[in-house]
């Protein structure tokens, strides 16, 4: 973006040499007058502020402040139409936006990218930007992207590599790939994938029948709204309660209860190869440990506080949105 338009320039500079011109002849008309007291005039006189003379002024001097006033408006004016012109035409404060934007895409190490602001893109958008992780979305409806402040928007097509760039998928973690059609989203997996092996990536499926495919292509998880959704709506029938109570463990609301996952590995080494007992959770911060899942992936629901912390396993916690972040306060977690 460039800073300055030819014609806005040059009348910046004009604007300089009339009021250097107007020191200088304050200066050589009026003997008494020093250069502090002759830019002083200049500045009063382009400014016509009318302070008052800060010495008499003979028939040339003013004949000159007639001259200066009059080129000055004529510079003024012209600079102030340039400036107009520059910013709407140039567009500046979108490109100062995009700038601000393209600066804090530059930074984002460790977010998420979720590909389609559609519907599903949208709720997993909001429950990110509720839970405080840093993401951004790709989208090329400009419609969706209206009155949404608080995203970080790249424009374009997700399934071209140099928009996938932009996003610096190369230092995200997670990819979520919410695009409306399967052969959409299998491409953006399969790019992903190679342009970083270690992403954990989150597919929308709409046909069954594609689920091997994405899963061939590099998709980690793979999730079918409309199959969530029928089993959802079956499970308030058959058990009611139970669904309200799993709906209730939502990081969306201010102090629902929460379910954390911890890395056993991001704790502080003083707390790791201890026993639940010896951390004694419940008592320091009120959460509940309600799972445990090992290194080879096995799930144990309710472990025994004799169970000691293991390499790459992760602990499952349930309590309320304070306890949580007493949790994350006790074992220097972000």
């Amino acid at each position: 973006m460039k800073l300055f338009r030819p014609n806005l320039f040059f009348a910046l500079i004009l604007i300089l040499l009339i009021s250097c011109l107007g020191t200088l002849g304050y200066y050589l008309l009026l003997p008494d007058m020093g250069w502090v007291d002759a830019l002083y005039m200049t500045a009063i006189t382009l400014s016509t502020v009318g302070y008052g003379e800060v010495a008499p002024m003979s028939p040339s001097a003013k004949i000159f402040t007639i001259l200066l006033i009059m080129i000055s408006l004529t510079a003024f004016a012209y600079g102030i139409k340039e400036l107009t012109h520059f910013v709407i035409t140039e567009n500046i404060f979108d490109k100062i936006k995009r700038k601000k934007m393209n600066k804090m895409r530059a930074s984002l190490k460790d977010h998420t990218v979720i590909c389609g602001y559609g519907r599903n893109g949208r709720q997993a958008a909001q429950r990110l930007l509720n839970h405080g992780q840093p993401f951004v979305v790709i989208e090329q409806d400009l419609v969706l992207m209206q009155d949404q402040e608080n995203i970080h928007f790249i424009t374009g097509d997700a399934r071209e590599d140099k928009v996938l760039e932009q996003a610096q998928i190369d230092r995200a973690k997670h990819l979520i790939t919410a695009l409306p059609d399967d052969i959409d989203n299998l491409f953006v997996v399969l790019s992903a994938r190679e342009m970083n092996p270690d992403l954990l990536i989150v597919s929308r499926l709409t046909s069954a029948g594609n689920r091997s495919k994405l899963k061939r292509a590099g998709a980690d998880h793979i999730i079918m709204p409309d199959r969530i959704g029928g089993d959802h709506m079956a499970g308030l029938l058959m058990v009611p309660d139970l669904i309200r109570f799993v709906e209730e463990l939502s990081w969306l609301e201010g102090d629902s209860p929460n379910l954390e996952e911890i890395a056993i590995e991001e704790l502080p080494k003083k707390f790791q190869n201890k026993s639940l007992a010896e951390l004694d959770i419940r008592k320091k911060t009120q959460c509940n440990v309600v799972g445990y899942r090992k290194a080879h992936g096995a799930l144990m629901i309710s472990p025994s506080a004799e169970l000691r912390l293991e390499p790459q396993s992760k602990l499952i916690v349930l309590g309320s949105t304070a306890a949580i972040a007493k949790l994350n306060t006790m074992f220097d977690l972000d």
